[in-house]
């Protein structure tokens, strides 16, 4: 079979200023029948992820002419829901906090396992497709679609990360109940180690926020155990 007969599992877009690093890492993911656009800087990742669709991204941190945290910003502008992977050469924590608050959906850090990246990938693409196309959760107010990471009520609508609508799907089936920490570390980010445990407490912090209008909906810190949404009647 050559190249043309493969079947195209996804679109990515790879921002990547090394330019051997990038040519190495997309010629890996098109062996893996990934369709991949390779830019090397920010700017134009930017130009080229408003030209076209993608269903994820892979960008570097530091980057010439636009960093990835403002390139992630800016992404997040135009496409709230498309799952973001970061790669760094340095695992400081103030990073990581920065990337996630930033948008990312998961953190790689150089020099790293391909299959750990194809993995993520895999992970990211197959959880917004797992889900019920009609499963639904009425949360006070609002309505959740989990198939299309939908929250929305008379006013508004949100379409969440894939990371934001898996935690707020667990949330839901454990609602006015306790939602273990290590549960939702687990099923979601595959390990509970301490960075991941800080992303989910950004991504508590991103579902509060949402739904700041209505008053009955709260979700609590349940100190030593996990989280609880509760809504009130």
């Amino acid at each position: 079979m050559n190249k043309a007969d493969r079947k195209v599992k996804a679109s990515i877009l790879l921002v990547e200023d090394e330019p051997n690093f990038g040519a190495v890492l997309k010629n890996y993911l098109e062996l893996k029948n990934y369709s991949v656009t390779l830019c090397p800087d920010g700017e134009s990742g930017f130009e080229t992820f408003i030209a076209a669709a993608f269903d994820l991204c892979i960008l570097d941190v530091m980057m010439p002419r636009k960093d990835g945290f403002t390139l992630a910003k800016q992404i997040r502008e135009q496409d709230d829901a498309v799952p973001l992977i970061f790669l760094t050469a340095k695992m400081m924590k103030d990073d990581v906090m920065r990337g996630y608050k930033s948008g990312a959906d998961d953190y790689l850090t150089k020099p790293f396992d391909t299959e750990v990246l194809l993995l993520k990938i895999e992970a990211l693409l197959r959880r917004s497709k797992s889900v019920s196309d009609n499963q639904q959760f009425e949360i006070g107010n609002y309505v959740f679609s989990v198939k299309q990471r939908l929250v929305k009520n008379s006013d508004k609508e949100q379409r969440l990360s894939p990371k934001e609508a898996e935690l707020l799907n667990l949330l839901c089936i454990h609602i006015n109940d306790i939602l273990p920490r290590q549960k939702a570390l687990k099923q979601i980010w595959g390990d509970d180690n301490y960075f991941n445990a800080r992303s989910m407490d950004v991504f508590i912090t991103r579902l509060r926020k949402l739904f700041k209008d209505d008053e009955r909906i709260v979700i609590a810190n349940i100190h030593g155990k996990g989280f609880s949404m509760e809504v009130k009647k």
